[in-house]
């Protein structure tokens, strides 16, 4: 299974076909490279490996967005548990 990660178009170098990317706050640089569809600053683009791979309207993206900080969230709950847990046997 892959994931591919909504990200924002910040800014785009016609040059080296790149385009910079907001993804979950951390900017990355991303290769237009596979993309048949035109892509401009603003959009919002699935990110997978370093490629973007499709474009997503700005709404699922948001959606998405706010599931994957939902389950950061729930991983670093899981953590701070087990943490306690074996704190408590050692």
């Amino acid at each position: 299974m892959c994931l591919a990660i909504p990200s924002k178009v910040i800014s785009i170098d016609t040059q080296t076909n790149m385009a910079m990317l907001d993804t979950l706050g951390v900017r990355r640089e991303a290769s237009l490279d596979l993309m048949q569809d035109d892509v401009m600053v603003g959009d919002f683009v699935l990110l997978h490996v370093g490629y973007i791979m499709g474009k997503i309207d700005e709404e699922d993206a948001k959606e998405s967005l706010k599931l994957y900080a939902q389950m950061v969230e729930a991983i670093k709950e899981e953590e701070e548990e087990l943490k306690e847990i074996q704190d408590a046997n050692t």
